[in-house]
């Protein structure tokens, strides 16, 4: 069975620890803790997590410490340091909206999301008072669980070596920085730029099949904006985890996100008016962007209400819901 963990830390006294969460049939939640220090993900996947598997097999038989949710705040379950490799382009809905070609396969688009983004599934958005532009993109994350030093070709057979659960996070977008100055890095790592969590779901061997049988869906004050298959994925984590192995070291803890579905707020002109911008110098252009993108309200504005999660077909699979306000700088 998947295993569901979450990291949190207690109200009272500030001690971080880890809990197996479980489900009950009256669809309340009951955590679990797992006995041991661990000071970060990478610890926690080096030394807890078998332990974790053990508890989640024995919940309903044995007794363990039960913690009460008045008492804690759940964190994201990523901590910092880790890497954060992100895939752009990877569902064919996105790829349609951005202009692009859903079955062109050429290559896989992969760029960084700096860590210091990282925060909690319940943290508020902070918009800099710069951006105009704050896109929405819920993606599901794959969570490195072994060392990758060396080029590895990995397969769906495979696959389970190396990564350890999945988790969901949220890839807030400032566009009018990722775009206009060829900014992905800087306009996607703000501060609470990263949502994450609430739970990494631990996967064994026979349940890698899962990564194609999530259902994501993200709403804005309510109205679904974003729903999608992670089985429509163009580029599979084993493909891409195999091409990033030939340029990149990758330790647990490490985080690679796999797209977002369409229906983000960005827009994309027609082929005829791309070209006719293209003739202009790149001051003029880039504010004729901004200037269209503007009067488009499906860019975040504080006081708006994100609420995203990831689900698989059978249920069995839950990873919670990230519950985000946009406020204001």
């Amino acid at each position: 069975m998947p295993c569901h963990v979450a990291r949190y830390q207690h109200i009272k006294n500030g001690d971080i620890g880890w809990a197996v969460v479980d489900t009950q049939a009256s669809g309340d939640l009951c955590f679990y803790a797992i006995k041991g220090n661990y000071d970060d993900t990478q610890s926690f996947l080096r030394h807890g997590k078998d332990l974790a598997f053990s508890m989640a097999s024995q919940l309903r038989n044995y007794e363990h410490k039960l913690i009460s949710i008045a008492a804690i705040n759940v964190l994201s379950p990523i901590s910092k340091p880790c890497r954060i490799l992100c895939q752009g382009s990877n569902y064919p809905q996105s790829r349609i909206e951005t202009g692009m070609d859903p079955n062109d396969k050429s290559f896989n688009t992969i760029f960084h999301k700096s860590d210091t983004s990282i925060t909690g599934p319940t943290s508020d958005i902070i918009r800099p008072s710069h951006v105009q532009l704050l896109d929405y993109e819920i993606e599901l994350g794959i969570v490195i669980g072994e060392d990758i030093s060396t080029a590895v070709e990995l397969s769906k057979d495979n696959l389970h070596r190396f990564i350890a659960g999945i988790v969901m996070v949220h890839d807030v977008t400032a566009r009018d920085i990722q775009i206009p100055q060829g900014q992905y890095f800087k306009g996607k790592s703000y501060r609470t730029f990263c949502p994450t969590g609430p739970f990494l779901c631990l996967l064994g061997p026979d349940e890698m099949h899962y990564l194609e049988s999530l259902s994501l869906q993200l709403t804005v004050n309510g109205e679904l904006r974003q729903s999608d298959t992670s089985g429509n994925m163009i580029y599979s984590p084993h493909e891409t985890l195999s091409e990033l192995s030939k340029f990149s070291d990758l330790k647990p803890g490490d985080l690679l996100l796999t797209g977002s579905p369409g229906g983000c707020a960005l827009t994309v002109p027609s082929g005829i008016l791309i070209k006719l911008l293209g003739l202009l110098p790149d001051t003029i252009k880039w504010k004729a962007f901004i200037n269209k993108q503007s009067k488009n309200d499906k860019y975040l504005q504080p006081n708006d209400l994100i609420e995203s999660t990831i689900v698989s077909a059978d249920r069995k699979i839950n990873l919670g819901t990230q519950r985000n306000l946009v406020i204001s700088e």
